[in-house]
């Protein structure tokens, strides 16, 4: 095993905290003018998403921790399980909700997926960031106000079946760009 101290600690670092894979996603370092230098790090568990703030001496370690990436194809939803597939070696994996949690709305067939393994084990899957949806259907005859702006809004169906509010231009057939991360329209595009 490799012994990271906190001196290496770089964002995107896989580590083991509290024996449980985690991801670096701060690294503030402090030398204060009087004492020993410290880093102050935020650290995602990987297994349960939670974010946590620890405060490390510049003396201290993490283990880096077991922890993959591999890129797989989604192919099918059956059974409360999603079915993804290896491009190269058509190997099959199966994902529960436990490990998808509510990022099925954003699956799409036929696109890939990085899906991060601990111990040879799925621990969970990466979404891209955007995402490219038809608009099926207009659920609503009036308006919407918006609360983080002035426009308005009505909600409309998109082809995966999720039920959105989008701005009032935005007609049946248009294909908008959803942030996955906010969960929010962000522009409208020409293709799929």
């Amino acid at each position: 095993m490799i012994l990271y101290t906190s001196n290496n600690f770089k964002i995107g670092l896989k580590v083991l905290f509290e024996n449980q894979p985690c991801s670096i996603e701060n690294v503030d370092f402090v030398k204060p003018g009087k004492g020993q230098a410290f880093s102050r790090v935020k650290l995602r568990k990987l297994l349960t998403n939670q974010l946590i703030e620890k405060t490390f001496r510049s003396t201290d370690g993490l283990l880096r921790a077991d922890v993959y990436d591999i890129k797989y194809m989604y192919i099918y939803y059956n059974d409360n399980n999603w079915y993804f597939m290896h491009r190269q070696n058509f190997e099959q994996l199966s994902l529960n909700k436990n490990i998808i949690q509510n990022k099925y709305k954003w699956l799409l067939e036929q696109n890939d997926y990085l899906i991060t393994f601990w111990n040879n084990n799925p621990i969970s899957i990466e979404m891209n960031n955007f995402v490219n949806l038809k608009v099926v259907s207009d659920l609503s005859g009036k308006s919407l106000n918006s609360t983080m702006s002035n426009t308005k809004l009505k909600l409309y169906k998109l082809h995966t079946g999720l039920v959105m509010p989008l701005p009032l231009f935005i007609q049946v057939g248009d294909i908008v760009k959803i942030d996955t991360r906010t969960e929010e329209y962000h522009s409208r595009v020409n293709k799929l």
